[in-house]
């Protein structure tokens, strides 16, 4: 990938806060909204979620999820030509007690600093959703799919975890 459209995507994927999060419920495609950061060496996407909420109980029950980030609506630009992201993987929670749970906060924390009171509540876990793969539009007829390392490429700071 050249080095302008690793840009674009890089800047995609560090710019939003938010994605849809697609999983299984109860057999049927869901969708919800869900803040996330992805990890400086995109080896993973982080997303702090309650327990109470459904997206949670799926992605338990069922790991395989996809997330979609994309650019917002611009007047005068078709949603067509659109900047966007979707990246299918594999959500797993991490352990309170593990070096990936205080790397994932920390990165979390640094993007979303307001959240720091819900790491108190009970309900709350991290979970990594690490690519499997990756479908990059850059706008109307500019698609490519992606491996997650050439992903990693394009996007992340190889050697640093947050």
């Amino acid at each position: 990938m050249d080095e302008i459209l690793a840009s674009q995507l890089r800047e995609l994927v560090t710019s939003r806060a938010t994605a849809a999060l697609g999983t299984l419920h109860s057999g049927a495609p869901y969708v919800s909204m869900v803040p996330f950061v992805m990890l400086s060496d995109a080896s993973a996407f982080i997303v702090h979620v309650s327990r109470l909420a459904a997206h949670t109980k799926d992605m338990l029950a069922e790991p395989q999820v996809s997330l979609l980030i994309a650019e917002p609506e611009r007047e005068g630009v078709s949603p067509l030509a659109l900047p966007r992201v979707t990246v299918v993987g594999t959500a797993r929670q991490l352990p309170t007690d593990s070096p990936q749970h205080a790397l994932a906060r920390r990165a979390y924390l640094a993007r979303f600093p307001e959240a720091a009171p819900i790491f108190g509540l009970g309900d709350f876990s991290l979970f990594a959703i690490t690519p499997t793969s990756v479908r990059w539009v850059a706008g109307f007829g500019q698609a490519r799919s992606l491996t997650p390392a050439s992903f990693a490429r394009a996007t992340g700071t190889p050697g640093i975890g947050a």
